[in-house]
């Protein structure tokens, strides 16, 4: 489903990326290790169509994105795929039910379908209760699941994840790790997701380790 050719990046003098070429199939869950400032997070960036690379290419579906004009890719991002970070970005001026439906809107869904739709992931997560309270109303690893739902409501094809256990406890961490295989599950959801947890790291279909730019055999 998506596909990376000899992708290289690099900023000033430094080279973060030395050549990638990284496979990724629907409904896989693959975790990218590796110390810091090997490259995962700019990686990542570049899959999700949030950076471009220096030369090489990414393809959904055999398709080139690596192409595409800055308002095509905005518009490609928010159909096609969906973001967690270790900060949850929740607006805190808004409700949770709110803060998922947003993506949709941008897309330009109709309100009904799109709450309707909200309330159910806000369910599967557990979360229809906390629907109308705001972020500062609940608690981390509500804030973060919110942030899953929101990332679930374009029914993208990938869903990329970096660090999105980082700013959590032991228990809400395993509880988000939980949820990403329940949604492989359920939705047949693709994920991949950068970390540092060993636990995520190893619950994942394919762990791929990367050093200095390189995925190592």
């Amino acid at each position: 489903m998506l596909q990376a050719v000899n992708i290289r990046k690099r900023y000033g003098s430094l080279e973060v990326l030395k050549g990638i070429d990284l496979t990724i199939e629907k409904s896989e869950i693959v975790s990218i290790v590796g110390s810091s400032g090997a490259g995962k997070s700019t990686l990542l960036h570049i899959l999700g169509t949030l950076d471009t690379p220096d030369t090489g290419e990414v393809l959904f579906d055999g398709e080139s994105v690596s192409t595409l004009k800055r308002s095509e890719l905005a518009k490609f991002r928010n159909r096609h795929i969906g973001f967690v970070f270790q900060f949850h970005n929740l607006l805190p001026e808004f409700t949770a039910l709110e803060n998922v439906c947003l993506p949709a809107y941008l897309a330009g869904r109709s309100e009904k379908e799109t709450r309707v739709r909200a309330r159910e992931l806000l369910g599967m997560l557990n979360l229809e209760r906390r629907a109308d309270h705001k972020p500062s109303e609940m608690s981390g690893g509500e804030q973060q699941r919110v942030s899953v739902a929101r990332a679930l409501i374009n029914s993208p094809e990938i869903i990329f994840a970096d660090e999105p256990s980082g700013n959590l406890d032991s228990k809400n961490a395993a509880e988000l790790h939980q949820i990403f295989f329940l949604l492989r599950k359920e939705l047949g959801q693709t994920f991949v997701i950068v970390t540092h947890n060993d636990q995520l790291a190893a619950m994942a279909d394919r762990t791929i380790t990367m050093r200095d730019g390189h995925i190592l055999e």
